[in-house]
């Protein structure tokens, strides 16, 4: 135990090394929140899939695979086609719109479009921001607190307590610059950890065919992508619902940004190939660990615990302690990207621009630190209280960003007619199906996974909305910024 603390620290130290090289761009709003605009392709790739996946990948993808074996694999086609699909048709048009509206959110970005001055789509998106962002941060300092209770013998509510402070600590420090370097670093770590524990788990159950074998004798639809439809409907349903999973990519807030915060356009098309491949061999890493983990260890009582439990037992203490790393690593590269999403949302959209503060970017930014340690705070005392399905819970929040700014972003870029009223329309639809969804509905619709209605409300709504109210509401066409 002691040198897997010892490989902690170490890690620990790096970044806070990395925030203290960071913290002169964080004196201002566009440096805090945004990097000033001058990150290189290689950190906007790690950035965007690091952020994207967070601790479901390590806890909740590779748990999928040891609950339903190959069918998980229809979450990576879901998450590789979404996160291909948001770099070929967003984040070319979108960086050109940011930089045009010299915006630092995505709220400045949809008021610059649509000539907002009531502020109304900033004002929807400030609310669902911060209900999503308290849920979402919520998971992930949960995943945390699983995490470090999985691979070493503390408590739960220490290990939240201290996973929390560590990502508020740097995050304060240097700002997006420091995230999104962080970000690198522990991307990489995630992409080593999901090469190396999958291929030594297979080694050790003797090889692929072992593992299959074993999990034929268990249950052979474990096996099948294709089994997931052999329940008939409700098959089909988990089916679109694995894949929808990778739809919020083309839409939640957090990954907008990285597009708004890299160099240039030619950094971004350099970035996308390396995006997609990365995040192919995470998934499949995770899914792998997941189905090879299930042949090891197969009366494991909590799937989510796998990656933690084939780290304690295939590896060196050394080798664990860098393996918890890694699953710490994902769940920080997505909560300080939160934070500073929501920290955005008080100072940026809410304190400066609905009501016009006086202040300057660098009193603002320290506004903007303080704000980061009473979301993180709050996201800490509610993980204490471990929600008990960490995918799921993740999903929730993932899909409500994804369903109120996914359809306004794409029907911004590519739907000539859209009007400001059907804009917030469907925004506030989009986000308002998701959650009534879950409610309501779910449970009678064999699990529908809520950002499909959501998705699909949203972009009927904004149509339907869009064609009763004024077409020269809308600004500039598409075809103006290119």
């Amino acid at each position: 135990m002691s040198i897997t603390l010892s490989v902690l620290f170490a890690y620990l130290v790096v970044l806070a090394a990395l925030a203290v090289w960071s913290r002169r761009d964080s004196r201002s709003l566009q440096g805090y929140f945004l990097a000033d605009k001058k990150l290189p392709f290689w950190v906007v790739a790690f950035s965007t899939n690091a952020t994207g996946e967070s601790g479901w990948l390590l806890l909740g993808l590779t748990g999928m695979g040891y609950a339903v074996g190959a069918q998980a694999f229809w979450v990576v086609v879901g998450e590789v086609t979404g996160i291909a699909l948001s770099w070929t048709l967003i984040s070319r048009k979108l960086k050109k719109q940011s930089d045009a509206a010299s915006a630092i959110t995505l709220p400045d970005v949809l008021e610059s479009k649509f000539t907002d001055r009531l502020h109304i789509l900033r004002w929807i998106s400030v609310v669902i921001i911060l209900a999503m962002v308290c849920a979402y941060v919520t998971a992930q300092m949960a995943a945390s607190g699983k995490a470090l209770a999985g691979f070493i013998d503390i408590d739960y509510t220490w290990s939240v307590v201290v996973g929390g402070l560590v990502i508020i600590a740097y995050t304060i420090v240097g700002g997006y610059k420091a995230v999104s370097y962080t970000d690198v670093v522990q991307g990489t770590l995630m992409l080593v950890g999901l090469i190396v524990v999958p291929v030594v788990a297979v080694s050790t159950a003797g090889s692929w065919t072992n593992v299959t074998d074993i999990l034929a004798s268990q249950d052979p639809s474990l096996l099948s992508m294709a089994g997931v439809v052999d329940s008939g409907l409700s098959g089909w349903i988990l089916l679109f619902s694995f894949v929808a999973i990778g739809l919020p990519f083309l839409g939640v807030p957090q990954l907008m940004t990285r597009f708004m915060a890299a160099r240039d356009d030619d950094e971004l098309r350099k970035a996308r190939t390396m995006s997609v491949v990365v995040i192919l061999l995470f998934d499949i890493g995770a899914v792998t660990a997941g189905m090879a983990g299930r042949a090891l260890y197969p009366e494991l009582a909590d799937p989510e615990t796998i990656f933690p439990h084939l780290a304690r037992e295939l590896f060196h203490p050394v080798i664990t302690g860098v393996l918890m790393v890694v699953v710490l690593s994902a769940i920080m590269s997505t909560v300080d990207s939160l934070l500073l999403l929501a920290s955005s949302a008080v100072v940026r959209d809410t304190m400066q621009k609905i009501l016009n503060s006086r202040k300057s970017d660098q009193s603002l930014a320290k506004i903007g630190k303080v704000v980061t340690v009473v979301i993180g705070f709050l996201g800490i005392a509610l993980a204490i209280e471990e929600p008990p399905v960490l995918f799921w819970f993740i999903l929730f929040a993932w899909s409500g960003l994804g369903a109120a700014f996914g359809p306004v972003i794409i029907c911004m870029l590519y739907y000539k007619r859209i009007t400001l009223q059907g804009a917030a329309a469907g925004m506030l639809c989009g986000f308002l199906v998701t959650v009534i969804w879950i409610w309501k509905f779910k449970s009678k619709t064999y699990d529908l996974y809520e950002m499909i209605p959501g998705f699909l409300v949203g972009l009927v709504v904004i149509w339907a909305v869009s064609q009763f109210t004024k077409k020269d509401s809308a600004g500039p066409s598409p075809a103006q910024i290119d």
